[in-house]
């Protein structure tokens, strides 16, 4: 882990340095405002694969996405008179991104993303992949309950909001990226590279997770902290009355960081102070985390 000094730094965005893809900060991001964190420790990486499979091993975990979905828990997070699907779409299962075949517009997420059975952070892909040369990736389809459960296993926490972004910005203030504000390039970050969703040139080297690690440190020591993949903060997410009615109500959970699905034409969540939001249940092939610890928490060695 690394240790990240007490500090008071400004938070959110940062006006033209900070544009979303329509000009303007994101709706959901906070409008800059001072905010004070106390000194505590983080991950250095994204939780990978081996760390993670180190924990089930252990405990003999099953994470959301390798169980059987509870439609009544499922209702509730759902608009209001909702359906119930058939019992072979309540199997385990998780989403899965599929790229599509042709340029296709980009307000309906539906058209890249597919639920698919059997796929979980063993079979990331769905059931005939694996993790086997994966060991040092990051972990996906994670639920923010089981990334909960990995840092309580380790005697951490996830990080809030204010945390992760104070870790993320490495000292520096009111900039675009984690590394300042020089445009990002296939050396900075694991973004896509093409046209999305259709093609990934990989031109970072990487069309999915790259192992953790690979692109350079910001200034506390701290990486992948844009791209790769999302993940999720201890924060809930305060909804506006449409997002909370699209959520069917449900609460939402913060994710930071964007992943290697975010392009500038239709998701810049590498920007510093981005953010999104999921409900807790939630499994994405482009989702992890990272733990955090305080002075009062005892962390123990992986």
């Amino acid at each position: 882990m690394v240790a990240i000094p007490s500090g008071t730094f400004t938070m959110g965005a940062h006006g033209a340095m900070n544009l979303g893809t329509t000009g303007m900060p994101m709706p959901d991001e906070p409008m800059p405002h001072p905010v004070t964190v106390a000194a505590y420790v983080i991950d250095r990486t994204e939780v990978t694969n081996a760390a993670f499979a180190r924990f089930v091993a252990a405990t003999g975990y099953r994470t959301t996405a390798e169980l059987p979905i509870d439609w009544e828990a499922l209702r509730r997070e759902l608009p209001a008179g909702t359906p119930r699907p058939d019992d072979s779409a309540l199997q385990p299962g998780s989403l899965v991104f599929v790229p599509t075949t042709v340029p296709v517009p980009l307000d309906d997420e539906r058209r890249w993303w597919r639920w698919t059975t059997g796929a979980d952070w063993r079979h990331p892909g769905g059931p005939a992949s694996t993790i086997d040369s994966l060991a040092q990736h990051p972990v996906v389809h994670v639920s923010h309950a089981d990334a909960s459960a990995y840092c309580a296993w380790m005697g951490r926490r996830l990080p809030t909001e204010a945390e992760w972004e104070y870790a993320a910005r490495g000292g520096l203030e009111g900039k675009r990226f984690s590394w300042g504000d020089d445009p990002i390039t296939p050396a900075r970050a694991n973004v896509w590279q093409g046209e999305f969703p259709v093609a990934n040139r990989g031109d970072d080297g990487y069309a999915g997770t790259a192992p953790v690690g690979s692109f350079p440190v910001n200034g506390y020591g701290v990486v992948d902290m844009a791209g790769n993949v999302w993940e999720w903060t201890a924060d809930r997410f305060v909804a506006s009355s449409a997002d909370a009615e699209m959520a069917g109500g449900a609460e939402e959970r913060i994710i930071r960081g964007g992943s290697f699905l975010c392009h500038e034409s239709y998701c810049t969540g590498y920007r510093v102070a981005a953010r999104m939001h999921a409900t807790p249940a939630t499994t994405l092939m482009n989702t992890g985390f990272r733990c955090a610890a305080g002075a009062s928490d005892r962390p123990r060695r992986p």
